[in-house]
């Protein structure tokens, strides 16, 4: 059974931890290290798990240890932290823009390491998380790796590290696009005579319905739009607007914009 140390308590800490605990990983395999002593008591109050202040103890014995630490402070956490790590630990980082160079740097040329791009709806356990391995991760450890973040939605590993900037632009930044288009609907459908709550819950369930489709369906995102566009019906109508302005290019854009940014994050982190 394997001992995992999670150093940093927030809230997407907090998430990963009650949604192993929801599929078979058992309290005393999780133990987290946080500065904080009240933080420190919540968790140990809300999910029976060990926890500590002391950062060396809480990874002491860990055959994971996942650094859920802001990325300004990541190098200071790991260098003031890496003697207490045991040699064949996988250290797995969730902070965006720290790239497996400057993990490498401070954790050892000898160190497993995973990248991890989670995004915000694993708080919900719907979460999308893109993950990455240098060569040392073997693959019983890439397992384990899986089962912790399948455990608030899912994983898919990428084959090279570039392509987290991509995970980025794609889910790691995607809710809030999401969030954009749902508060547009909202805000229209206010526009035309709708009261605040009924367009805020039509908007809601339709985002639900039209995301548990696409899961569920024997047909792709494409297929389904076309057979809710009956020609002449008012889909049509929507959808040509929408194409008129290059909604696809617009899309294109912004995400590139993401990508670019993660680029910039991890150059700004690498100097």
């Amino acid at each position: 059974m394997s001992k995992i140390a999670f150093i940093g308590g927030g809230n997407m800490a907090s998430s990963i931890i009650g949604g192993m605990l929801a599929n078979g990983f058992q309290p005393e395999q999780i133990c987290v290290g946080n500065r904080g002593a009240d933080k420190c008591q919540r968790l140990n109050q809300t999910y029976g798990i060990a926890t500590t202040t002391d950062n060396h103890a809480a990874v002491a014995g860990a055959d994971i240890v996942v650094m859920a630490v802001k990325p300004q402070i990541m190098g200071a956490v790991i260098t003031e932290l890496v003697s207490s790590i045991n040699p064949g630990t996988v250290v797995v980082s969730v902070a965006a823009g720290i790239q497996l160079s400057n993990l490498q740097e401070w954790l050892g040329a000898d160190c497993a390491i995973v990248r991890v791009m989670p995004n915000t709806p694993s708080m919900v356990r719907c979460g999308a998380a893109g993950l990455f391995a240098n060569e040392l991760v073997d693959n019983e450890q890439k397992a384990s790796i899986e089962a912790i973040f399948n455990a608030v939605g899912i994983s898919c590993w990428v084959d090279n590290e570039a392509k987290i900037d991509a995970v980025t632009a794609v889910s790691g930044s995607g809710p809030a696009y999401f969030f954009l288009m749902m508060e547009t609907m909202q805000k229209v459908g206010q526009e035309l005579g709708l009261s605040e709550q009924v367009a805020r819950e039509l908007t809601i369930q339709t985002a639900l319905g039209a995301a548990q489709m696409a899961s569920t369906s024997e047909y792709n995102t494409t297929d389904l739009r076309l057979q809710v566009s009956s020609p002449g019906g008012t889909t049509r109508a929507a959808i040509a607007k929408f194409q008129s302005l290059d909604i696809e290019d617009t899309f294109r854009q912004a995400m590139q914009a993401a990508r670019d940014r993660a680029q910039e994050m991890a150059a700004e982190f690498g100097k």
